[in-house]
């Protein structure tokens, strides 16, 4: 006969094994949706002559192009049928998002809870079709202007070139939710960082050629891989950097016992919106950019002021984009952290700040805090991003070792890694568990 303690044993070693197998799976299926993301920007779309499309795609790759080509992993430069990438759907959510704060239907839909959000996020995609047929049809526009990239130019080029790349942003928006829920990490982050991460030995090998015939010189290349190497280390370290604003709870008696109070920490990331505010920065500008830039020298008097103006380095560009990503790094935090809902918590289960009266108080402290600590994770995030893009202008760096692309490359790893480890500690943490109750029964 098998003892229940026996058989307690052989559960836990089998939940051991069912929990390694679990994440084991989500890791295989996460590389396995990349590595199909991977693959399709590879496939050029139906009608474009590839030699003449490099060639014409060369000679803008200083510009908004390299930037967009950046995000995509290479799919602009190959004009592949994910050359949009995941960009309309991020410009959606910008769009819903702003609306929600504007719009009492939307607020009332944020409110709901869980029905209300699959509502709100079935409109950004419906939205992020619009955005991607818009976006779709300009390059199809731009194409056909742009000499002989286009075999056959007309509207059925036009059409298949609209469906196509429209298809391709709706696949990667689906194959990044299906990432989020069977897999590890945040699916939106990860395939934008496997495209940075794929093209990344290429532009390393780029700089390592404009070295070797004089373009670059090694004093030069030697400053940028020291300031790749610094600005990851102040990534690292802003990113882990928290205001604890100290938690106090009161003394309780249960029965006959009297339990002393005990005091928490109530951490606040300097940088709340974390990677969010410099790709929702990046494109808002790469929206109407990209459309002036596939007109450039055709297009309207105004049009090509914009390709101008807004080319890396130039005055408007940098103001631009410093003030989005100040804006989106308030904003974005206001969004996913609400200090009345917080203080409410607070007040619930007994908590308090010392020094500040429970409910409205804490509300209006937690916020005060969070506001000024946001100024300085602002003002990183904007540092981080504004050396590079200087250096990529005036240098001719690559835009992989701009301050964005590192900005997320690092981010997004940390949280992939950390979120792994909580896999890995709940799993633990439930085996510790297990094996109290196997002693108990022992005994």
């Amino acid at each position: 006969m098998v003892s229940a303690a026996e058989q307690l044993a052989a559960n836990l070693n089998f939940s051991a094994l069912a929990k390694a197998e679990e994440l084991k799976k989500r890791i295989w299926f996460t590389l396995g949706a990349l590595l199909v993301y991977r693959f399709g920007t590879f496939i050029p779309l139906p009608g474009i002559d590839p030699s003449a499309w490099e060639a014409i795609f060369k000679q803008q790759a200083g510009g908004i192009l390299g930037m967009f080509n950046m995000f995509s992993g290479g799919g602009i430069q190959r004009m592949a049928i994910f050359a949009l990438n995941i960009m309309p759907y991020i410009s959606a959510s910008i769009i819903i998002q702003l609306m929600t704060t504007v719009s009492p239907t939307l607020e009332a839909l944020k409110k709901e809870g869980e029905s209300g959000r699959k509502t709100i996020n079935q409109y950004t995609r419906y939205l992020t079709v619009v955005l991607a047929a818009f976006q779709a049809y300009a390059i199809a526009i731009g194409l056909e202007g742009g000499g002989s990239a286009v075999a056959e130019p007309g509207w059925f080029f036009r059409i298949s070139t609209v469906l196509t790349l429209t298809g391709g942003t709706m696949f990667l928006m689906w194959l990044g939710e299906q990432i989020t829920a069977r897999g590890i990490g945040n699916g939106i982050s990860l395939i934008i960082l496997a495209g940075i991460v794929a093209e990344l030995p290429s532009a390393i090998v780029g700089t390592l050629e404009l070295g070797r015939q004089g373009a670059l010189s090694t004093a030069l290349i030697l400053v940028i891989l020291v300031m790749a190497v610094a600005v990851i280390a102040f990534i690292v370290f802003m990113e882990r950097a928290q205001r604890r604003l100290l938690i106090q709870y009161p003394k309780r008696q249960v029965g006959n016992k009297v339990f002393e109070g005990q005091s928490s920490h109530l951490p606040l990331k300097l940088n709340t919106a974390g990677v969010i505010p410099p790709i929702f920065a990046s494109s808002l500008l790469l929206l109407p950019a990209t459309i002036a830039n596939f007109n450039a020298g055709s297009g309207p008097e105004w049009l090509n002021l914009i390709t101008t103006q807004l080319g890396h380095g130039r005055p408007l560009f940098l103001v631009l984009y410093i003030s989005l990503i100040v804006f989106f790094a308030f904003f974005y935090t206001a969004i996913v952290f609400n200090p009345t809902e917080t203080a409410d918590n607070l007040k619930k289960h007994g908590g308090f700040i010392p020094g500040i009266r429970p409910g409205e108080r804490t509300a209006e402290y937690i916020d005060y805090v969070l506001s000024r600590i946001t100024v300085v994770g602002a003002g990183y995030l904007a540092i981080v991003c504004l050396i590079p893009e200087i250096m990529i202008s005036y240098a001719a760096v690559p835009f992989y070792f701009g301050g964005t692309s590192l900005l997320i490359v690092v981010s997004v790893t940390m949280d992939t890694v950390a979120q792994v480890q909580g896999y890995l500690l709940a799993h633990q943490y439930e085996g510790l568990i297990k094996r109290s109750k196997l002693r108990g029964r022992r005994r």
